[in-house]
């Protein structure tokens, strides 16, 4: 009976997340709403359909609104390469890595699909 319990209690963190993460490295742009700062050029670190995890050479406040475009490849499209740009609010930025880049967790707000420059537009 205990050992079902430590079970359960390890698990309970995962509850949250309802939605299944991908671990996807794939290049992105990132554009904090409201800031001065240009356009941060990152990679993600694991995708689901509700939020991202990527890195960034700074900290964002919990509660920033940042606008991330990546394209999807054809092994998760199962077809043509897809550009997507999302709107996303961040919810958890962890202490930086010995190489100075903060891991931020964000959750998925809005998305819209863009055409592809191959497309012409």
């Amino acid at each position: 009976m205990l050992e079902k319990q430590e079970s359960a209690m390890l698990e309970a963190p995962e509850e949250r997340r309802r939605m299944r993460r991908f671990d996807m490295r794939l290049p992105a742009t990132v554009k904090v709403e409201d800031a001065s700062i240009d356009e941060l050029l990152t990679e993600t670190q694991n995708v689901s359909a509700r939020g991202v995890f990527l890195y960034l050479d700074r900290s964002l406040a919990e509660g920033s609104r940042i606008h991330v475009t990546l394209t999807l490849p054809p092994h998760v499209t199962l077809t043509d390469p897809v550009r997507v740009r999302f709107t996303a609010r961040v919810v958890r930025a962890e202490a930086p890595l010995p190489a100075s880049r903060v891991g931020i967790a964000a959750v998925i707000e809005d998305y819209e699909f863009l055409r592809s420059a191959a497309s012409g537009g």
